[in-house]
């Protein structure tokens, strides 16, 4: 079969987050199952393209003020997946992909417009797909576009749309008048299309038109169908429950592995780990913590610093667990109350917390080799990355039970010895404190901890048995379309 997917970032050509890893490493799977995969992305200023060739000079794309022309050049192939990306420069060639530390870009809705008309309109020079995957809001408007102002076109005829949400928190929010700027017919303005508390909601526009909608755990798509969880657009998901399902994301193994890591400073494996040891003491030292006592547990973070992610509890609790005999390493970047709380106790508290506020893909990887757990507190997780990683390198996870966080993480039970690591369920600064300390207890046995360590470097969340998931999903939506034009001629 053959399945464009339409994203607005993927490894190794741009990133800012979990999507741009899915994103790189899903198609290759499908490509590994025998599926026909193109990938379709903005061209960034970040973009590194090794030898890019044009093959599609010039798409007009309407906008109410005038028209724009943009192209699309080859990446070439990689894993057996072809990637195209659609060049624009004035909307393209900037420093960051979708804002600044101010702020999104005032004209995202026009930028992402841009990008999908162009994936539709190239798609029917270099071979429409029978599948669009599309991949949060910025690619939303492909599935409207296709059941609207593309729905006559016969190159589109048998195609399906496929939605996946990463994460409903990010929806694609405009003003009403954004929809005849992007020459987008007004009767999609109603609050069973597009409308959302008089805006323009891109997101749900897509979970209108797509034939399918995915998320990325069992758990998050059912917890985006309550009020708690589904940011406004839990009663769209449920009133399409038969059409929405989660498959649990797979990690890229090749590139996060303990026996592989070209960024650590030792190698090490579930039969031999030795090497754990000095990646500890090269972590601590990359971060200037001196004088560590190699028997002290190190508990690390590696996110994006925002009350989603749980710092709202971390802030609770840190002077209390600065107490404990434990040391914090934090890796992250974003809201300034939370990067200035970690300075203020990196100073309080010089050899017990330690904090650099970035994003370093190198230093991640220190911290999942050489800390001893590995912290994610979330208030919600649509799938989370980073305890499936830290379970491989033998790191042992402290999760709250939320999405994709409660489906890979099992309870550990020292007496019968099952499990892969720590878990809470209550958003409380006290239920997040005590599972910390139950943890740092449990790592004084060192035999029954190396145990709950092997148990998590045995799990196996690559991505064959997702891409094999996503396979029936993409059969379903054939199918479904299928019968769809069967009624149609019927009608006829």
């Amino acid at each position: 079969m053959h399945i464009a997917f339409v994203a607005s970032e993927a490894v190794p050509f741009s990133k800012t987050g979990g999507l741009a890893d899915v994103v790189g490493a899903l198609p290759r799977a499908l490509a590994a199952l025998g599926h026909q995969v193109s990938v379709y992305l903005p061209r960034y200023k970040q973009t590194k393209l090794s030898d890019p060739a044009t093959v599609v000079r010039s798409i007009t794309v309407p906008f109410d003020d005038r028209y724009r022309f943009s192209s699309v050049v080859s990446g070439g192939t990689q894993g057996g997946v072809r990637f195209y990306f659609v060049e624009y420069p004035e909307f393209f060639d900037r420093d960051a992909l979708y804002g600044t530390p101010a702020g999104d870009y005032p004209d995202n809705a026009e930028r992402f417009a841009l990008f999908c008309r162009s994936v539709l309109e190239a798609s029917k020079i270099l071979g429409a797909p029978q599948i669009f995957h599309c991949h949060d809001w910025q690619s939303a408007l492909v599935p409207v576009l296709l059941r609207t102002i593309y729905a006559d076109d016969p190159a589109f005829r048998d195609v399906g749309t496929v939605f996946t949400i990463h994460n409903i928190g990010y929806q694609g929010l405009f003003p009403s008048d954004t929809l005849p700027l992007l020459m987008l017919p007004w009767d999609l303005f109603t609050m069973t299309k597009m409308e959302f508390f008089g805006q323009v909601n891109f997101l749900k526009g897509a979970l209108t038109y797509s034939d399918f909608v995915t998320t990325v755990s069992k758990k998050y798509s059912q917890e985006i169908q309550t009020s708690e969880y589904g940011f406004g657009l839990e009663g769209v998901l449920r009133d399409r429950a038969a059409t929405v399902t989660g498959i649990l994301n797979g990690v890229d193994y090749d590139e996060w592995s303990p026996q592989t890591d070209k960024f650590t400073v030792a190698k090490y494996s579930i039969q031999d780990l030795s090497g754990k040891t000095k990646c500890k003491q090269d972590l601590l030292a990359a971060f200037g913590v001196k004088n560590a006592d190699p028997k002290v547990p190190v508990i690390g973070i590696v996110s994006r610093f925002a009350a989603q992610k749980g710092f709202d509890l971390i802030a609770q609790i840190m002077d209390r667990l600065a107490r404990e005999e434990m040391i914090v390493v934090a890796l992250g970047a974003g809201d300034k109350s939370y990067e200035e709380m970690f300075v203020r106790l990196n100073k309080q508290f010089p050899n017990k917390i330690a904090v650099k506020i970035a994003y370093d893909n190198a230093i991640a990887h220190k911290i999942e080799a050489g800390a001893d757990m590995f912290l994610m507190p979330s208030k919600y997780e649509p799938c989370g990355l980073n305890q499936i990683y830290s379970l491989k390198y033998g790191t042992v996870p402290i999760v709250r039970a939320t999405g994709g966080l409660d489906d890979t993480i099992e309870p550990w039970d020292a007496r019968s010895a099952k499990g892969t690591g720590f878990k809470f369920t209550e958003y409380t600064g006290e239920a997040l404190l005590m599972t910390i300390k139950h943890a740092l207890q449990a790592f004084r046995d060192q035999t029954s901890w190396q145990a709950l360590m092997r148990n998590g470097m045995n799990k196996d969340f690559s991505w064959a048995a997702s891409a094999r998931e996503y396979g029936k999903v993409y059969d379903r939506v054939k199918q479904m379309r299928g019968t769809t034009h069967s009624a149609e001629k019927v009608l006829v």
